[in-house]
């Protein structure tokens, strides 16, 4: 499938509520996430600039394009990257970042010399290397003979893409102060900067729908960083997707949510930090699985 070299000027109708409906079901199906009434034009403006794109003007015909149609994996994975909300920064809620800062130091007392993090819906990047630079900080104090790695994972395949790549506008920059800046970044060019090799080698990027967690192959996380992910899921599949994501916590590991993002959720295995400003939780290091 390929885009049409000239945009259609012609304004699609309204998506009518059976429309949203179906195209509603189809997203949560497939992605967990839900889409409300209220966020009903956002829905209809993503899918119609990707149908003008196309050249298409029924919502039927790319609905049955990205169901079942010969290119519909690859078009449905463009369309997710649209609908994704991918507005993220470096170090976006610093208390959470304190936490695992805390977290790190603590490890000179501990025997295993490596720290596996985890970023769950790491969008374009910046929350997985922001975690890399911390580490990498911390440990380094700590002494020689530690590792760490940093898995990222996201639904979005054009969002990993560009994770991969490292490269950064130099805005989304202007938050990190300039020792980060100058240790962990390459001038590219007037406008951009690149992260440096020996950071990027720690951090690798994959794909993972969050509603398959139990195929995921990570096991034993130190630290798992999910944020700005939960609140686009229903609760009863909220409760599912952080109970899979204890299940990969290391005993004695750190667990960092979104604040405001859980309700009514409660794990036997978990103690919460005593941090005020952060949602965090320890997993007991005699937990039951």
């Amino acid at each position: 499938m390929t885009v049409t070299n000239e945009w259609s000027l012609q304004a699609l109708p309204d998506m009518d509520q059976a429309q949203f409906e179906q195209w509603k079901a189809l997203l949560e199906e497939r992605t967990g996430m839900t889409i409300t009434e209220q966020r009903k034009s956002f829905l209809q403006t993503s899918v119609g600039i990707r149908m003008r794109e196309l050249g298409f003007s029924s919502y039927q015909a790319y609905y049955e394009e990205v169901s079942t149609g010969p290119s519909a994996a690859q078009e449905w994975a463009t369309l997710v990257d649209r609908l994704t909300v991918q507005e993220t920064r470096f170090f976006r809620h610093e208390p959470s970042f304190d936490v695992v800062k805390d977290f790190l130091i603590q490890r000179e007392n501990q025997e295993k010399k490596s720290v596996e993090i985890w970023s769950v819906g790491c969008s374009t990047g910046e929350e997985a290397y922001s975690l890399a630079m911390l580490a990498d900080q911390c440990l380094s104090k700590i002494g020689k003979g530690y590792y760490f790695g940093v898995t990222a994972t996201d639904i979005s395949v054009p969002a990993l893409a560009k994770a991969r790549q490292g490269i950064y506008h130099h805005r989304k920059l202007e938050t990190l102060d300039d020792q980060l800046l100058a240790t962990y970044f390459e001038q590219k060019s007037q406008q951009h900067y690149e992260v440096v090799p020996r950071l990027k080698e720690r951090v690798c990027f994959a794909r993972v729908n969050v509603l398959e967690l139990d195929k995921a192959p990570m096991h034993g996380m130190d630290i798992i960083f999910c944020q700005n992910l939960l609140i686009y899921f229903r609760r009863w599949r909220r409760k599912t997707i952080l109970n899979r994501l204890v299940e990969r916590l290391a005993p004695g590991g750190l667990m960092v949510l979104g604040l405001g993002e859980v309700v009514d959720w409660v794990h036997t295995d978990l103690q919460r930090t005593h941090s005020d400003s952060a949602l965090a939780f320890y997993r007991s290091k005699a937990s039951s699985k």
